[in-house]
């Protein structure tokens, strides 16, 4: 999917009219993994929201064919399991997946 900046703003204004403004990639993916793990927002440990990033970034690459869901454990937290491997990206093109893939997000699960 090609997407334009006009899009890219778009999901991150989603994002922006429930949680507030000036939201940027580490914020949205702690957001989409905080959503994910559906025991709404609370306090976390520095490792809890580094999980949560994964958890984020697993469920955001799930539709590429990366990731897929696995199971939840016993305190709720969803586990994935790699897919596909993840090409070796440059930093500017990692950007641009989770890019789309929060674009995509966006349309559906917001």
């Amino acid at each position: 999917m090609e997407f334009t900046e006009e899009d890219w703003n778009g999901a991150k204004q989603k994002f922006e009219d429930i949680f507030g403004g000036g939201l940027e990639m580490d914020g949205l993916l702690f957001l989409i993994g905080v959503q994910e793990l559906g025991q709404g927002l609370r306090t976390f440990e520095k490792d809890d929201k580094m999980n949560l990033m994964h958890i984020a970034a697993c469920r955001l690459l799930e539709p590429f064919g990366y990731y897929s869901y696995s199971h939840r454990d016993n305190q709720g937290w969803p586990h994935y399991i790699q897919g596909n491997e993840l090409p070796g990206l440059s930093k500017k093109d990692q950007d641009k997946l989770l890019k789309e893939a929060i674009i995509i997000y966006s349309r559906t699960e917001l």
